[in-house]
């Protein structure tokens, strides 16, 4: 085992030779590289990256996308600020800050292009009484109360998923926020086995042909749907049979995410967890789904009959609370694995054809190429990797790829 711990200085020199990056906002990251016998990629992060407009600050953000230009899309809550984060909204502040919209795309320098969100949007009105979990909403707004999960397919085309309350839709704009369709209906749930309703999405993807959507914080499933129409096409549970692993009593909330109400993780269940957290179409037409709260990716591959279980991943088994396998990403030419790791606050790197691990990088805090509660992870065709975390990381970072360790 190799820990290395270098320098932005010692990595400018490489990382501006692919890709915008200053070496004086390049920061010393730690790493480990568990297999020696295997290359690693290695990282800086770059601690002035992305450049928000002075006014904005940003809220947990639970969605993350790479899209076809190399652009990075990122979904955030402005919900989850307070007063004394946007004291400018509310007049209590003669400073910063203001609330972002929902979805928010940078260019590679972290400059922002555009940025739009929010039930005007949407289809639908509604009135919401009381608050927290004491709320009450009356009509039929389709906007998500809680956003969660982000696509950005090869049209340029963004899906958002939602997992507050009553949110069982995934709904479908244009790069500009113009609505276009959606999957489902909010305040409409009906179980692992309906064809039409979902149950709190978590994530989507979208390849073309058709959409998969990881149903996961009601019910416990992964769902395709045709991409012309959005008619069903399969869905299935863990080791690609039918999903058999009930679904949640009543409306998810974040302390149910580190609950040990579940009786912990088990990697061998025969269902999925209670939060089915990713789907992502992987190279050699192979999906991994992220069973965060059994500490496991399942590995899976389209056939003309369905899906074939491949493989059962385990990701640092024995992690308690909020788990471990929150979201899954893959190298240009798909020789690694990055899997992000919310409870112990890492990248993981796995060799994809084994999925043995090579090594990893971060840890748990707030300094940058630290994190707190990890939750999305993405890359783009230069290798660099990018994150996001929710509860009070509330955050976006880059990670530039620097060169191999041997």
């Amino acid at each position: 085992m190799k820990r290395i711990c270098l320098t932005g200085t010692a990595f400018a020199a490489l990382a501006m030779a692919s890709v915008p990056a200053s070496a004086d906002s390049l920061v010393e990251i730690e790493a480990t590289h568990v297999d020696t016998s295997v290359p690693m990629p290695t990282f800086a992060v770059d601690a002035g990256w992305p450049m928000l407009p002075e006014n904005l600050t940003l809220g947990q953000s639970p969605g993350l996308a790479v899209d076809r230009d190399d652009n990075i899309w990122v979904l955030t809550r402005p919900n989850s600020l307070d007063f004394t984060d946007t004291g400018a909204d509310s007049g209590l502040s003669v400073g910063c800050c203001n609330a972002p919209p929902h979805v928010l795309q940078f260019d590679q320098d972290g400059n922002l292009l555009r940025s739009w969100g929010g039930t005007d949007l949407a289809p639908g009105e509604s009135t919401i009484t009381g608050q927290g979990r004491d709320a009450v909403e009356e009509g039929d707004e389709q906007w998500p109360a809680n956003v969660h999960g982000l696509y950005v397919d090869n049209d340029m085309n963004v899906w958002i998923g939602g997992n507050g309350a009553g949110d069982h839709v995934v709904l479908n704009f244009t790069a500009d926020g113009e609505y276009i369709r959606q999957i489902g209906t909010r305040q409409n749930t009906e179980g692992n086995m309906s064809e039409r309703w979902l149950g709190n999405p978590a994530d989507i993807h979208f390849d073309g042909e058709s959409v998969l959507v990881a149903d996961g914080y009601i019910n416990k499933r992964i769902i395709e749907f045709a991409a012309n129409d959005l008619a069903f096409e399969h869905l299935w549970g863990a080791y690609g049979e039918d999903p058999d692993g009930g679904t949640r009593d009543g409306v998810f909330d974040q302390s149910q995410a580190s609950s040990t109400g579940d009786g912990g993780a088990n990697p061998e269940s025969r269902s999925f967890g209670d939060i089915v957290h990713c789907v992502t179409r992987g190279p050699d037409d192979t999906i991994y789904v992220c069973d965060r709260r059994n500490n496991r990716l399942q590995v899976f591959r389209e056939t003309g009959d369905g899906v074939e279980f491949l493989q059962d991943v385990v990701i640092a088994d024995g992690t308690g609370g909020t788990r471990s396998a929150s979201d899954v990403a893959f190298s240009p030419d798909g020789t690694y694995v990055y899997v992000a790791d919310m409870m112990n606050g890492r990248v993981w790197i796995l060799l994809r054809d084994t999925h043995e691990v090579v090594g990893h990088f971060g840890r748990n805090g707030r300094y940058p190429g630290q994190f707190i509660w990890l939750h999305s992870v993405d890359v783009d065709s230069h290798g660099n990797v990018y994150t996001t975390e929710v509860s009070t990381g509330r955050r976006v970072q880059r990670f530039v790829m620097t060169g191999m360790s041997e």
